[in-house]
């Protein structure tokens, strides 16, 4: 090799290094080109939303970010933990199970290496049946009840909402069912009561009250006192008449929030851009998707005991609210 051969082959590995430092030094300040979001499974609201929302943090952000279909909530957040998402949904209970090791996160101990973005929408806790005789929770002692999958989300908020009428898990004859089974087990006549836990409407059950006369539950009451004062996560929620077919009065009931996590390491500036790609477009969102009617800064905020990213406390100051937030 000659010796200006040499000198240009010196250049260029001086320019190659210096580009990998470069991006190294991009992905540590937590910029990236890319950004994966953990949503939930293809027929849920988390994936067709987040979709939704990617878009527009993907437009308005001026970074690509992919919506991918997940195992939801514990997934999403040890996904993050693990580099996999840099976003992710989650229920506001797990993600309080996550942060003080409880729980779905007890065996493997506290996760804190994520900040909240927002709090979106509220997943109502909706316990639905087709035995006339279950008028209230208290009458789901001796039946048969699908609880969710064992130790899911769901399965801990039935727990959390039969405790608060006295009923033990011995009381009842528990199923450990997916979503879709409890559908298909309810039609069958297999089980008498299921409890469901997403945004209402609920298209399935829309569906389930037109052609089966499917009944909401209520939660209320001394029950509903009793699950409030002991667990801070749940908020008290009335479903309006006419949320769901054949459905003439209004039902009281709990919610906790659909929650948009993101990564601790992600930087300031880019988390602030994510946030107002959301709230700036709501309206817009709103038109794409029914849930998008629920954004606001004052909902995001409220009852979120677990610190913001940084960058979403800024932007939340600059609209007048003021966060808990953490590096």
């Amino acid at each position: 090799m000659t010796s200006k051969k040499r000198s240009r082959a010196k250049r260029l590995l001086a320019m190659g290094l210096a580009a990998v430092l470069a991006l190294a030094s991009f992905a540590g300040c937590g910029r990236q080109n890319r950004l994966m979001f953990g949503t939930g499974g293809t027929a849920g609201t988390y994936y067709s939303f987040g979709g939704v929302l990617s878009q527009y943090m993907t437009k308005f952000a001026d970074i690509k970010v992919t919506a991918v279909s997940t195992g939801a909530s514990k997934v999403n957040i040890e996904s993050i933990s693990d580099g996999d998402y840099q976003l992710g949904f989650a229920q506001s209970d797990v993600m309080t199970y996550a942060w003080n090791g409880t729980r779905l996160f007890e065996s493997s101990g506290a996760n804190r290496d994520f900040r909240v973005l927002g709090a979106l929408y509220s997943e109502t806790v909706q316990v639905i049946t087709m035995n006339d005789k279950i008028k209230s929770v208290s009458d789901l002692k001796g039946k048969s009840v699908s609880i969710g999958a064992a130790g899911s989300g769901v399965y801990f908020n039935a727990v959390d909402v039969l405790k608060a009428a006295d009923i033990s898990l011995d009381d009842i004859r528990p199923q450990y069912q997916s979503f879709e089974d409890s559908k298909e087990s309810l039609k069958d006549g297999k089980i008498d009561a299921a409890f469901i836990v997403a945004g209402a409407p609920v298209t399935a059950i829309t569906e389930l009250a037109t052609t089966n006369g499917v009944r909401i539950v209520p939660i209320d009451g001394t029950t509903r006192d009793r699950l409030l004062a002991d667990n801070k996560f749940y908020a008290a929620q009335t479903l309006p008449a006419g949320t769901y077919p054949k459905q003439n009065d209004p039902i009281e009931t709990v919610t906790i929030k659909a929650t948009v996590l993101v990564s601790k390491k992600l930087d300031s500036n880019t988390v602030y851009k994510l946030t107002a790609a959301i709230f700036d477009h709501s309206q817009d969102i709103a038109r794409e998707n029914a849930k998008g009617r629920e954004l606001s800064v004052s909902s995001a905020t409220q009852g979120i005991d677990i610190p913001f990213h940084t960058g979403a406390a800024r932007y939340y100051a600059e609209h007048g609210v003021t966060v808990k937030s953490e590096e």
